[in-house]
């Protein structure tokens, strides 16, 4: 009779460890609509989670696609149809329209190249008024020098863009 008394008040104690478990659980909606239980109190308040409440959360997994013959499981390429390819007319127009614009770019870019070096003068542009200290100096120069850079970067990938064109 004693021993039946122990394994209540046992199994009472195990179900109460359940329950304050299962209360210590609590669930987050989280931006993005993610739910976890990973978060204390003050890191869901921090990044905008609503503690849920009542409601139970099912995660149901995905299963995997269904494999393909071949036996690899690497999906097969989708063959497309006739009907999607591009009109030759309509290709070339695009084309053209693509070196036009590539050429606009290419003008523009040059112009600001031009007047990037122009203003560099060989490393020694002339000094404002508020370039009292000479490291301000030193450092628009060095700007100019990495504009003078990411500008001739961009003419030569503009140029590369436009070889790739067919010629029109």
């Amino acid at each position: 009779m004693v021993r039946a008394i122990g394994l209540g008040v046992v199994g009472l104690l195990l179900a109460a460890l359940g329950a304050a478990e299962a209360q210590e659980r609590i669930v987050y909606k989280c931006p993005g609509n993610l739910y976890t239980d990973a978060l204390s109190a003050k890191e869901a308040e921090a990044k905008g989670c609503v503690r849920l409440e009542g409601a139970p959360v099912t995660v149901i997994q995905s299963s995997p696609p269904p494999r393909r013959e071949g036996g690899n499981g690497a999906s097969a390429p989708v063959a497309r149809g006739t009907d999607s390819k591009v009109d030759p007319a309509e290709q070339k127009a695009r084309d053209t329209d693509k070196r036009r614009i590539l050429e606009t770019e290419l003008r523009r870019e040059e112009d600001k190249l031009a007047a990037l070096k122009a203003e560099y003068n060989n490393g020694q542009p002339e000094r404002r008024g508020d370039e009292r200290n000479y490291q301000k100096y030193l450092d628009r120069v060095a700007e100019m020098k990495a504009g003078i850079e990411r500008s001739e970067a961009d003419i030569a990938a503009l140029k590369r863009e436009l070889a790739k064109l067919p010629p029109g």
